[in-house]
């Protein structure tokens, strides 16, 4: 189908936010979630700029991209009207040159490319380059390492042939190569984009140390055993671990400190734990994890992912045990499915939100029992539940204590009365039976 045309095109240069794989050089100062939540923020940004300067004007906005595709970007930046087109094969120079020349071919008289990766851009700054193109054949905004951040044209014009886009004599060559061709150069004013951690210093608010990406929050009581196996599952170079300790006797805190974790104290009361532990959280995510509770491996990866959507409130991963019985693989079966029809996962299944969103839907309610299913109940209020494609893997021994059948029917009858308005003060009896350490 033919794209509408336009006398005027912004594309957005940028790539979908992966894990790992986004602002590589970023990870040594930020992890690899962070770099990625940066890439992320940036994007954001930049296109929240250009819809709100240009949208008015009649420019058509492009976003020229490497990775994703045009479903899961409408899931990520549906609010602003974009169109979307994969990046062609090859270098940066390239696959910049294919996306103007597409855009002049579908009739396009002026072409402005940018970055997203450039925190100084501003609607002033797109006008005044569109403008420049009255009397110039080709402008450029100079970045402080030698490159550029933005490149305007009237007409397709080939000047990124023979360049070796690592160098920092990028825009020296460029516009050797522009004058040879006999153009009319406007340069603006330099700005930095955010390649290496030393450029992170030109960013607006930022502080060091970091924010780590994720703060995992596990509340305890007498867990020594469990976090033993716990602990090391969640150690990860984008997240604080943070364990809420009610009064245990039997050394959880020391274990905890001894695996690095972040350790604060209070009276018992699994609610009133978390919410201590997220007032004192640094990550930009908190993570919910009950303390037999093991997470599956990349566990950040499936956070990042899943929040990417715009409408997902909150997350929660599939449910297993490490019991392999037929009786609990239905029960298995049925608890992810219960999650996902219902959009009201359990706490074991590991709940996780961004930090402001769960302050803004107010936190847990410091009730006896079932304070996940309250928080996940006002959270659909706002949002919708995702689940990850991966489980956690949560300890049976509940469910071996006091029988498959017994504790599904009790944890049926808790969840039912909280739905219905029962008193959690009454319910909290049913859940409270003494367990044996597995």
């Amino acid at each position: 189908m033919q794209a509408p045309t336009s006398h005027a095109q912004l594309i957005i240069f940028g790539r979908y936010p992966a894990v790992g794989r986004t602002k590589t050089r970023l990870i040594p100062a930020l992890g690899p979630a962070g770099a990625a939540a940066l890439q992320k923020r940036l994007t954001e940004q930049t296109v929240a700029t250009a819809c709100h300067r240009l949208i008015k004007r009649g420019v058509r906005r492009v976003l020229c991209h490497e990775g994703g595709d045009t479903h899961r970007f409408e899931r990520w930046l549906g609010k602003c009207k974009l169109d979307y087109t994969p990046q062609a094969t090859g270098d940066i120079g390239r696959r910049m040159f294919a996306a103007i020349k597409q855009a002049f071919d579908q009739g396009a008289r002026r072409i402005i490319l940018i970055g997203t990766d450039i925190p100084g851009i501003t609607g002033k700054i797109l006008d005044q380059a569109f403008a420049s193109l009255d009397n110039h054949d080709l402008v450029l905004g100079p970045s402080t390492d030698g490159g550029y951040w933005l490149v305007g044209m009237n007409r397709p014009v080939d000047i990124f042939g023979g360049i070796a886009w690592s160098q920092a004599d990028v825009l020296e060559k460029t516009l050797k190569i522009a004058r040879q061709k006999r153009q009319r150069i406007e340069l603006l004013d330099p700005l930095t984009d955010l390649d290496t951690p030393a450029d992170l210093d030109h960013l607006p608010g930022w502080q060091k140390p970091f924010a780590p990406y994720l703060s995992v929050i596990i509340p305890v009581l007498n867990e020594a055993h469990q976090l033993g196996r716990t602990l090391p599952a969640a150690a990860s170079m984008d997240a604080q671990i943070i364990v809420s300790d009610g009064g245990s006797t039997d050394g959880s805190a020391a274990m905890a400190r001894a695996w690095g974790a972040d350790v604060i104290t209070g009276p018992k009361g699994r609610a009133g734990q978390q919410n201590r532990a997220a007032a004192a959280a640094r990550g930009d995510v908190l993570l919910f994890l009950h303390a037999d509770t093991r997470l599956p491996r990349n566990y950040v990866t499936h956070i990042f992912d899943t929040l990417m959507d715009r409408r997902t409130i909150m997350g929660a991963f599939r449910f297993d045990t490490d019991l392999q019985t037929t009786a609990m693989r239905l029960i298995r079966y049925l608890t992810n499915r219960r999650a996902a029809w219902l959009n009201l996962p359990y706490g074991d299944q590991g709940l996780f939100l961004k930090r402001r969103d769960f302050f803004r839907i107010g936190r847990f309610p410091e009730v006896a029992i079932a304070e996940d299913l309250y928080l996940a109940r006002t959270a659909t209020r706002h949002g919708r539940i995702a689940l990850a494609p991966s489980a956690v893997v949560t300890s049976a021994r509940r469910w071996q204590r006091l029988g498959v059948l017994r504790t599904t029917w009790i944890n049926t009858i808790i969840a039912t009365g909280c739905l219905a308005g029962v008193s959690p003060n009454r319910l909290a009896p049913l859940y409270r039976l003494p367990l044996r350490k597995q």
